[in-house]
């Protein structure tokens, strides 16, 4: 599986028209698309950003859709007055043990890692991180996706709600030092977001 991610920073008095867009315009477009596997969109009010995922069963269907939905994302930024730029990730982890609701919690921490190394990379983090959340109140799933070429990586975790995220905040930074720590990992930001809707499905068997 694949992933476009998708970054909007706006006037937070205009990101309510941006979210608008993508929910109804920019999803349909983007869901039906050949190979397409759901969209997700979360956002922090406050500054005024909005992230939006589309997954994607391959890397050639993820680079195809480009050519067609392209133009929304600078129609969602010209609508809140902002910016907007894009990356592409491989997913190399996904964890499920709650459904991913809107009115979840989401914690995003950027790290990089030695690209040679990636593979150790994710098993690190399958081996130390993963455990421990499951292990902790409110927690509903995780996902990890990195960048071959870069050796860039995103962890996300998803909580059941603003409270749960918030209370998870000490425990997350200890499993962060940890799992940076066993993954030789250079923690390079830490996000804190909304979800406000997520319609991922797996991707089908080989």
């Amino acid at each position: 599986m694949h992933l476009r991610a998708t970054l909007i920073t706006a006037d937070p008095a205009r990101l309510e028209e941006a979210i608008h867009f993508v929910e109804t315009d920019a999803r349909k477009l983007v869901e039906d698309e050949p190979g397409n596997l759901g969209m997700s969109l979360k956002v922090n009010s406050t500054l005024g950003v909005a992230v939006v995922h589309s997954f994607w069963v391959s890397a050639d269907a993820m680079r195809e859709s480009d050519r067609h939905v392209r133009s929304t994302r600078a129609t969602a930024a010209d609508r809140a007055s902002g910016t907007v730029s894009a990356e592409t990730y491989r997913v190399a982890s996904v964890v499920r043990v709650a459904p991913w609701v809107s009115g979840g919690g989401v914690r995003v921490t950027r790290a990089d890692a030695d690209p040679s190394q990636l593979d150790t990379v994710v098993a690190a983090y399958e081996d130390t991180a993963v455990p421990w959340l499951t292990e902790t109140a409110g927690f509903c799933g995780a996902l990890f996706v990195a960048q071959q070429r870069t050796g860039r990586t995103v962890s996300e975790t998803i909580w059941s709600d603003a409270a749960a995220l918030v209370e998870s905040r000490s425990v997350a930074a200890a499993i962060r030092a940890d799992t940076a720590a066993a993954a030789d990992l250079a923690v390079r930001g830490l996000e804190e977001y909304s979800l406000l809707f997520n319609t991922v499905r797996p991707a089908p068997a080989e």
